[in-house]
């Protein structure tokens, strides 16, 4: 169990500074040195912001990636962007998103990156907080890649990867990262349609090598691409089987969906802790102190207090900056006046 009743935690990713995205459209008028200085100051702000909220665990707010798994790609060998199955107008959607061909053997020589990002968080956050670093796990990782005649489909990349992300793993482990999340959450998109025994048999691959050496967690969502949803937003098709995955917490999105199907969380607080959803990512209607006390209050019915987390819906990177301060700032107030 948790050292912390009703712990309050994010998922990962915080919205970008508005000069950092018009910087990162602009990097070839930088140096390097002005693109570490840059990065420390998004990190920073990213920290800042948590730390004002007072929350007892932060991360980097991945300040440092394009975007939730499409950065990772810059550091497998053997894929090139491919952008011809790109849609590239209309309304925002999933199949905006870049894809990549692989052009040989994929492997990560150097790592994917985030050994840096965590060390970087090290160096500036103060004392007090726990630090947590996210990364995606090799299905949703897999889900940007075109099968070409030595990958014939998503479980052969899927397979592929595996090996690169669990040593990315234990390198975080290595470094001294206590909390970790790897997300997956096309699995939960898709667990409607494929073999979700499947799916648990790849996450606990993925981990074993690092379980019992941190708090591994993972994180449930139905997609928030420009804030909107992919998946069939429903917990029954992961259950019973997602209850066999080998972590000591599920992040599962509750706020968006107004708590539909909240007493399956019975199930999984029965076998780990649980991190609620509370906070409505995809709404700028800010909850108040009085609204997190009652869905916590929701979420005790079927929670206990000292297996029982909080969190927004899913990371913050789709919310502007000015909501996501709000938003946190009265998830953790609700909180305290909770315990």
């Amino acid at each position: 169990m948790q050292p912390i009743p009703i712990r309050t935690t994010v998922v990962g990713s915080y919205p970008f500074p508005g000069w950092l995205e018009y910087a990162t459209g602009n990097l070839a008028a930088f140096g390097a040195a002005d693109i570490e200085e840059m990065a420390e100051d998004a990190v920073i702000a990213a920290i800042h912001d948590q730390m004002q909220a007072g929350l007892d665990v932060i991360t980097d707010g991945e300040q440092t990636r394009f975007d939730f798994n499409l950065s990772f790609y810059g550091f497998i060998k053997g894929i090139q962007p491919n952008h011809t199955e790109t849609r590239r107008f209309g309304p925002p959607a999933h199949d905006q998103r870049g894809k990549h061909s692989i052009t040989g053997e994929l492997k990560a020589p150097e790592g994917l990156g985030s050994i840096t990002e965590f060390r970087r968080l090290q160096k500036l956050a103060p004392a007090g907080p726990i630090l947590k670093c996210s990364l995606p796990g090799p299905y949703t990782l897999s889900g940007r890649l075109l099968p070409n005649a030595q990958y014939k489909d998503r479980w052969e990349i899927t397979a592929a990867l595996t090996p690169i992300i669990s040593r990315e793993l234990e390198a975080l482990v290595a470094a001294g990262c206590t909390e970790i999340t790897l997300d997956e959450p096309s699995m939960s998109c898709y667990a409607y349609k494929e073999d979700t025994r499947r799916f648990v048999s790849i996450f606990n691959e993925t981990v074993s090598a690092i379980k019992g050496k941190c708090r591994l967690s993972t994180h449930l969502c139905f997609g928030n691409f420009k804030g909107r949803p992919v998946g069939y937003r429903s917990l029954k098709p992961m259950l019973p089987d997602f209850l066999d995955l080998d972590v000591d917490e599920m992040h599962i999105e509750m706020a968006n969906r107004e708590f539909s199907e909240i007493e399956l969380l019975a199930q999984f607080a029965e076998k780990m802790d649980v991190s609620v959803g509370i906070i409505d990512v995809k709404n700028y209607y800010i909850e108040t102190v009085d609204d997190v006390k009652e869905r916590i209050a929701k979420c005790l019915q079927y929670v206990p207090a000292d297996k029982l987390s909080v969190a927004p819906d899913c990371g913050l990177s789709q919310t502007a900056r000015w909501a996501a301060k709000k938003k946190l700032i009265n998830m953790v107030e609700g909180a305290r006046q909770m315990r």
